[in-house]
């Protein structure tokens, strides 16, 4: 049974009374990022919990939750390395970039490495159109990127990981 700490229940209480009365809702992308943070992703089980804490109905979080690429709805990897694929990116190359990764880490877009240390996606507009080809991991974005940076990216991510 997916259950927040009593500590997460209490961040979700102050999210909540940061809106009006009967507006909830509002709170529904924080408290996501909240339980993606305590159970790593975003199962339908997790995304119900989620929408009972709200008064939702559960199709209101499906929909947030399918809608962002932010929200992982299988487990992820350690590392997370989503690519912008619109079309600045692509224009600069992002295509390449994501072909390399698939070639170096031997996964598709959507997979997650057998060690469960990588996982990449694909993503729509990340903002940064000026220094594409880009990506963001966690809160950072790594951009203008060549194939010597990604390999140099993946060694940083294993030495972070032993």
């Amino acid at each position: 049974m997916v259950e927040f700490t009593q500590e997460k229940l209490d961040q979700i209480q102050q999210i909540i009374a940061r809106y009006p009365e009967g507006k909830q809702k509002s709170a529904l992308l924080p408290v996501l990022h909240l339980a993606q943070e305590e159970f790593g992703w975003l199962s339908i089980e997790t995304m119900d919990y989620v929408a009972s804490l709200l008064m939702l109905e559960p199709i209101e979080v499906y929909e947030v939750a399918t809608f962002y690429s932010m929200y992982h709805l299988k487990p992820v990897g350690k590392f997370v390395f989503e690519v912008c694929q619109t079309g600045p990116c692509m224009l600069r190359g992002s295509d390449a970039i994501i072909d390399y990764i698939r070639e170096k880490l031997n996964i598709n877009p959507g997979e997650t490495t057998p060690d469960g240390m990588f996982t990449l996606k694909t993503v729509e507009c990340l903002g940064a159109c000026g220094y594409a080809p880009m990506m963001q991991m966690g809160n950072f974005y790594k951009e203008h990127l060549t194939k010597e940076k990604v390999d140099q990216i993946i060694e940083e991510c294993r030495a972070k990981a032993n």
